[in-house]
Parts: C-alpha cells; structure tokens; sequence
C-alpha cells in the first residue's frame, strides 16, 4: 500500500466526506478546517466566517488503488468551483473552494487539474490552490456525518444528489459494499 493524503475544500465538508468515502482506494475522510488564523477552532467560531479556515476534508488514501489526478477530477466535478466563497446555500469564506497542497507534486497536479477541468464550466473556475499550513481535526459528530444522518432534510436535499452524481459517473470507481 502506497498511503498519501489529500486535502481539500468545496463547501460543507460533508458533502465532500460523504463522495470521497465511497470510493475504491480511499482509506480514509475526515473532516477538518485548515488555513485560519485562529488556535484550535471550533465549529461555532468557523461559521461566523472571521476565523480564515475553510471546511476541508483529509483524504487518505492508497495510490496503487487510485491516482491523485482521479481524486482530483472528480473534486472538480463534485462541487461548483466557479462560486466563489459558497455552495448553494453554504456562504462565506469557510465554503470557499480549495486545494491545500503539501508538497510540489500536488500543487502541479492540481494546477493541471483545474486547468483540465475548466473546459467543463463556462464561467472561470476560483478554486484557490494553497499551500496547507495549519489542519485541525472537526468534531467528532462531523465525521462521517451523511452515514450517521442520511435522512436529515439537509443530508436528503444537498448531499444524497451529490452522491448520486457520484454513483451515476463513477460507478467503476466505487467500493464493492
């Protein structure tokens, strides 16, 4: 097993957590905020937007079973990266979208990525690449939040669809569960 990380951020968190754990090669989600300018923050003081941090997700995964650059197009392809600081109904900086990177290889990989999947939208994509400089780990009732509360209204109406779409142009890519 060849384990890497991932970094990313597409507005809520988990959205992005309940995508990336269905895939083949994945090992782990969690969800996390990174890049503020706050100590040790927490969910109340993330979502009055003064903090710096987006919502992110910590992607672990094996990259013998599946590519950065897979990993990429389908962030790509899973949230709108032409809205900037926002996803649907989720505004502000925190829900901005980003590539945190912690090494040169991701940062060109994602540098590609973006530059790939602009062909897709017809408005510019905003999606900031940074480099990562702080990660804290969310609390403990956000991971794996879609599999604990798939029925909530908010679960049904924003994240089921994104797992749908997951389902529909990835299947070949999906854990056999």
């Amino acid at each position: 097993m060849q384990q890497k990380e991932l970094i990313v951020g597409g507005g809520c968190f988990w959205c992005l957590e309940a995508v990336f754990e269905l895939l083949d090669g994945v090992e782990d989600v969690v969800s996390g905020y990174a890049n503020g300018q706050t100590l040790n923050p927490d969910y109340r003081a993330i979502c009055t937007g003064t903090t710096g941090h987006a919502e992110v997700i910590k992607i672990v995964y094996d990259s013998s079973k599946i590519s950065l650059e897979l990993l990429l197009d389908i962030f790509f392809e899973i949230h709108n990266p032409t809205t900037l600081n926002y996803q649907g109904a989720d505004r502000g900086t925190q829900y901005r979208s980003t590539i945190l990177y912690t090494d040169d290889t991701i940062k060109a990989k994602a540098i590609e990525a973006k530059e790939k999947a602009q062909a897709n939208y017809s408005d510019a994509i905003v999606t900031i690449i940074e480099e990562l400089d702080t990660f804290y780990l969310a609390e403990s009732y956000h991971q794996d939040y879609y599999q604990h509360n798939a029925t909530q209204g908010y679960c049904m109406a924003v994240i089921a669809p994104k797992v749908a779409k997951l389902k529909a142009n990835w299947s070949d890519r999906l854990l056999v569960v």
